[in-house]
């Protein structure tokens, strides 16, 4: 397994991780800018840090080692989603997020997931990620971190609704350019 596919691999493991920080994390807290900052969500922002940070390296590396591989193709893009959503639904739960917006950038994700899967079937074709997707996934996983440690001056919240909007931007723009695959079978 090459470095690329460890970093992705890697990301998957700290998922429960950062479940079980977030869940048995214990308490602890102090207060900042008028806000009650858990220790527990700190650590748990640092965990998801470092995993949405290798979703950059095993890209990069990846691309400029040509260690491209099936196995990323598929596990890399899965890896984002499986931490994100994870996370998404661990903010709802601490009642720190929205669940009609995290409801929508799970759905989106699901619809490009299946997306992908029908023109890789169809036309042997790898949708690659386009900038707004690019845009849509920093702004999640900043969110996420932000929200985390106690969403100071509201830029977690800020930074959800912006890519609450690249989501939806993005989802419209891979179905529109992509809308042939779906030409005749309706």
């Amino acid at each position: 397994m090459n470095l690329p596919n460890k970093l992705t691999v890697f990301r998957i493991l700290l998922i429960p991780v950062f479940m079980l920080i977030v869940i048995f994390g214990g308490n602890a807290s102090f207060q900042f800018a008028g806000k009650t900052i858990y220790w527990k969500l700190i650590i748990a922002a640092i965990v998801f840090a470092v995993a949405s940070a290798t979703d950059w390296f095993d890209g990069h590396i990846a691309r400029s080692r040509n260690l491209v591989t099936n196995f990323g193709k598929f596990a890399d893009p899965l890896a984002d989603k499986m931490l994100t959503m994870t996370a998404f639904i661990m903010l709802i739960s601490l009642k720190l997020a929205p669940a009609w917006v995290i409801a929508i950038i799970v759905c989106r994700e699901l619809a490009v997931t299946g997306l992908r899967l029908i023109l890789a079937e169809n036309k042997g074709q790898v949708m690659a990620a386009a900038m707004p997707g690019k845009i849509k996934t920093t702004c999640q996983m900043l969110s996420i971190i932000f929200l985390l440690i106690g969403d100071i001056y509201n830029i977690g919240t800020i930074l959800l609704y912006i890519a609450l909007i690249f989501t939806i931007y993005s989802g419209w723009d891979y179905f529109h350019s992509s809308w042939d695959v779906f030409e005749g079978s309706m």
